[in-house]
């Protein structure tokens, strides 16, 4: 029980060689770049044929548009004023704070974020609040001060039976703005408003959604709710489960606003015994292999049910021994007398003989401390369980991802029936927060429109033209439209199940259909078995040594690596430094299970690519017709920056720019990756100046890159395309990002800025498209620009590639900039036709293809330095300088032989 008492347009530039920086008596430098806003939009797209279309979104009707939130900070303190930090306990005060004192705080609904923020809808009577709540909670009661193994299930030894102990809290409830629900209706007619008040308006109401889902006990992961029901639970191995749940939030729209609802997937410790979780989680079959240090690492700060008391406690440690020889001090009563010694006894002896619990397999293993950093309470694992529902943010495996996707997809008409299932029985409306706002959720998905966009023709070797089918193509009877020719070359070879021999005859014969000339390779060199037991690094090491052996006058142009792991080898990275940074030579790892025409065509097709040759080309490409393109020096940009997993701060985070070379081409890129501070999103490596006006930044390197292979035509115009920001960081990439490209255009010398197009793709969102009646996804190349996008940006979603398993998730793309002046046409045309140029496959990609070489610039290039791996004392950590900020690691840089390549493909 709770008691509650109330306490009261620019010119093209001359094509001249991009020059030195301006000297400082010029008036360059005093030049102020262009201040960039986001756009709004410019009109809809009318190419392609007409599609109708049903989306997750649920209409919504607001009937309260005068309606006022007035936001409060929210103070939890012991009645010493000593704040508090635990979560969970603020919405159990808060609900009863209102059932107790909803007339005293004038009936006044009210959302409540769980943590230090409140949102009631009118004002409560007073500014500021003081109460004085007293929480009424089981515990079981110790008498004596003894640590260690105080875990007694009735009482039995040194524990009184269970009692109650009183907790006293001060709440404190502090006016600090006002939300007009008002702004949403001005945003949702197109007007320019304050975005700041708009979205605030929106957080209030996925606060009520929240709001509800915890009170029905969900764990809550930002707008996603999971329920404990293990019909949504899906094992993935490594005592990882997955769990099914919802995504819900309110949205704008052109058709008004909208509740989008869809599924939802986290990833969980799998509950039950710790004893099963730990022996899944390593892989090992008896708990004698257990790994512990890592085992200690794993459960620390996780909550466990002790199955003898039915009680939850958070663990903060192993035991150092044993259970059958970890000793605790008790206190125990002479049988001749009321007098009491302390006594030594082991925590195994202490539940068989004073608890009367029979232990089996834990007395040899360690206990759980579940106590005190300096007073230990001592559990045998067979005890205890993990509770649920705990979420696992380390990575995946490959293999638990794999897992994931196929248990988890779900074909389109399923997904719907499963989201408007789930809007019936939440019963949104009803809530009585979201009632009092007067607000109606239509219970059927929302209708609309689509245009498919035809698909772009290619063209191959032999000028053949490639026509694809459903977003894919193939090189069937078909060569590669710039071949090119290995002479020299190796095959290593790190795993003991592949015959090399069988692999190159295959490769030499393939190529030869596909158009490229391959001659017998040098040499054919199998990893000593006694190699096998040394470091990743030592590996990579003695296999150099054989190569410079038997090539001692000039190395190979081109290596093919035969690893033992498909996924994730802890040779990978070692291997592509080496290669790449060191000696400056173009490699590529496989991993084959099956050898077939397909799968060696696909490794020739990264191949090809990676050595300088074109496998396709988009036909308008081919024949230098791009429109807006075609005539005007243009280059591409495509960023990314990836970060370290969930909880390490100390990994830093990788930022990669790829930018198109040989204009007019659109199909060929260059990277230049960076490592930045952990976590942060903004590439903060665009433009570095440094000692003596040199600037080592990844603009410069591009852009000179740009203007060699472009017949010395410096780019008037900058198409940039950015992966990864919300949209409450447009503003960063255009001030930030934007501000320094511009910086680097300029000391290069350049007077005139050139004309930008800024566009952010998301895959990160929510929102799915379903064929109206007809079971299988959208079709490639299907375009939204209407009723669901955006009132007043310029935005739309595009399903460029085939979905042939699960649901297709479109890409989202905002238009945040258009000095180039793309028609709405055109420029979903050009972002349709570069999902069609990613060389390494015969597929329409989801999102364009120079943002997914940023990304795997990035993810390759962070493999060189494997930051997981580092001690904490390894001089490639960042460490804390004198003035106290982390030195970031930086990146071994590319051999002049492959920078200019794409490596990453």
């Amino acid at each position: 029980m709770v008691n509650i008492t109330n306490a009261g347009g620019n010119s093209e530039a001359s094509p001249l060689p991009l020059g030195p920086p301006v000297p400082p008596n010029m008036k360059l430098e005093k030049a102020v770049p262009p201040k960039y806003s986001i756009m709004s939009r410019r009109g809809v797209g009318s190419k392609g044929r007409r599609i109708p279309l049903l989306t997750n979104h649920f209409k919504v009707s607001v009937n309260a548009p005068d309606l006022i939130f007035y936001q409060y900070s929210v103070s939890i303190s012991y009645e010493d004023n000593r704040p508090v930090e635990g979560k969970g306990i603020g919405r159990k005060l808060m609900d009863q704070l209102y059932q107790t004192y909803s007339a005293e705080l004038a009936n006044r609904r009210f959302a409540y974020d769980g943590e230090k923020t409140l949102f009631s809808i009118g004002p409560l009577p007073q500014n500021k609040l003081e109460f004085t709540v007293v929480l009424e909670g089981s515990y079981a009661k110790l008498e004596t001060g003894s640590s260690g193994g105080n875990g007694s299930p009735n009482g039995i030894g040194k524990r009184s039976k269970r009692s109650f102990q009183l907790k006293t809290f001060k709440v404190e409830l502090s006016f600090a703005t006002k939300i007009p629900m008002k702004s949403i209706f001005t945003a949702l007619k197109g007007s320019e408003v304050d975005n700041g008040s708009t979205q605030d308006a929106l957080r209030v109401l996925d606060i009520i959604l929240r709001q509800q889902a915890a009170n029905r006990g969900c764990l809550l992961v930002r707008q996603s709710f999971f329920h404990d029901d293990s019909r949504n639970f899906v094992d993935v191995g490594g005592g990882v489960t997955g769990v099914r749940g919802f995504h819900s939030s309110f949205r704008l729209a052109q058709d008004g606003l909208s509740l989008n609802m869809d599924v939802s997937t986290t990833m969980i410790l799998k509950p039950g015994p710790v004893i099963d979780f730990l022996i899944a989680n390593q892989n090992v079959r008896e708990p004698r292999y257990i790994d512990w240090a890592k085992a200690k690492r794993m459960l620390k700060n996780l909550r466990v049910k002790a199955r003898h008391r039915n009680m939850e406690f958070k663990i903060i440690g192993l035991s150092e021994k044993p259970c059958n020889q970890q000793f605790f001090s008790m206190k125990l009563k002479n049988n001749s007398s009321t007098d009491e010694q302390m006594v030594d006894i082991t925590v195994h002896e202490y539940f068989v003989r004073h608890c009367g619990i029979e232990l089996t397999y834990s007395a040899y293993l360690p206990c759980l401390d579940v106590g005190k950093p300096k007073r230990p309470n001592y559990l045998p694992l067979e005890l205890c369980s993990l509770v649920s529902l705990q979420r696992y943010t380390k990575a995946l495996s490959s293999i638990q991802r794999a897992s994931l996707v196929e248990k988890s997809r779900q074909k389109p008409q399923e997904k719907i029936r499963i989201v408007t299932d789930a809007l019936k029985n939440y019963r949104y409306d009803e809530d009585p927060v979201l009632a009092q706002c007067v607000l109606k959720i239509d219970k059927q998905l929302t209708q609309l429109e689509g245009r498919v966009l035809e698909s772009p023709k290619l063209k191959v070797g032999k000028s053949d033209d490639c026509i694809p089918r459903n977003g894919r193509w193939n090189f069937n009877n078909k060569t590669l439209l710039n071949p090119t020719r290995i002479d020299r070359w190796v095959v290593v070879n790190f795993s003991a199940r592949c015959d090399t021999s069988f692999i190159s005859r295959e490769l030499i014969n393939c190529g030869r259909n596909k158009g490229i000339h391959i001659e017998r390779p040098c040499t054919l060199i199998e990893e000593d078995q006694h190699s096998r037991r040394a470091s990743p690094v030592d590996r990579v090491e003695n296999m150099f040594e054989q190569i410079i052996t038997k090539l001692p006058d000039k190395p190979p142009s081109f290596i093919l690596c035969v690893l033992p792991e498909k996924k994730n080898s802890n040779i990978y990275g070692p291997w592509k430094k080496k290669c790449l940074c060191d000696f400056g030579i173009a490699t590529q790892c496989i991993s084959p299970t099956k050898i077939n025409d397909q799968y060696i065509t696909n490794v020739l097709l990264k191949i090809n690519s990676k050595l300088g040759g074109i496998n396709s080309l988009l036909a308008i490409e081919h024949a230098s017709c791009v429109p807006l393109i075609k005539d005007t020096p243009t280059l591409i940009l495509g960023m990314d920056v990836s970060h370290g997993s969930p909880g390490r701060s100390d990994v830093p985070s990788i930022a990669a720019v790829v930018g198109s070379r040989s204009w007019p081409l659109i199909s060929r890129y260059r990277a230049a990756v960076r490592t930045q501070s952990p976590k942060v999103e903004m590439i903060d490596g665009l433009f570095k100046p440094l000692e003596g006006d040199q600037d080592d930044g990844i603009i410069r390197e591009l852009l000179l890159d740009f203007y060699s292979t472009s017949n010395g035509r410096k780019p008037t115009q900058i198409i940039l395309f950015r992966d990864g920001v919300s949209e409450s960081q447009f503003n960063q990439v255009l001030n930030i990002e934007l501000d320094q490209i511009v910086k680097a255009y300029q000391h290069l010398g350049e007077a005139n800025v050139p004309k930008f197009t800024v566009i952010v793709g998301q895959k990160n969102h929510h929102t799915k498209f379903f064929q109206a009646g007809a079971p299988e996804n959208v079709p490639p190349g299907t375009v939204v620009d209407t009723k669901v996008v955006h009132p007043r940006n310029y935005d739309f979603y595009m399903c460029a590639h085939a979905g042939m398993i699960g649901t297709s998730r479109p890409a989202h793309y905002h238009v945040l900039v258009d000095e180039i002046g793309f028609s709405p046409d055109d420029l979903q045309n050009l972002i349709h036709s570069l999902s069609y140029v990613y060389q390494r496959s015969t597929t329409a990609l989801s999102i364009v293809a120079p943002i997914c070489y940023a990304h795997l610039a990035a993810s390759q290039m962070s493999q060189f330095i494997k930051f997981e791996d580092l001690s904490e004392t390894s001089s490639e950590r960042g460490t804390v300088t004198s003035a106290g900020s982390l030195s970031i690691p930086e990146l071994p840089r590319l051999d002049k032989k492959v920078a200019g390549s794409m490596f990453f493909c």
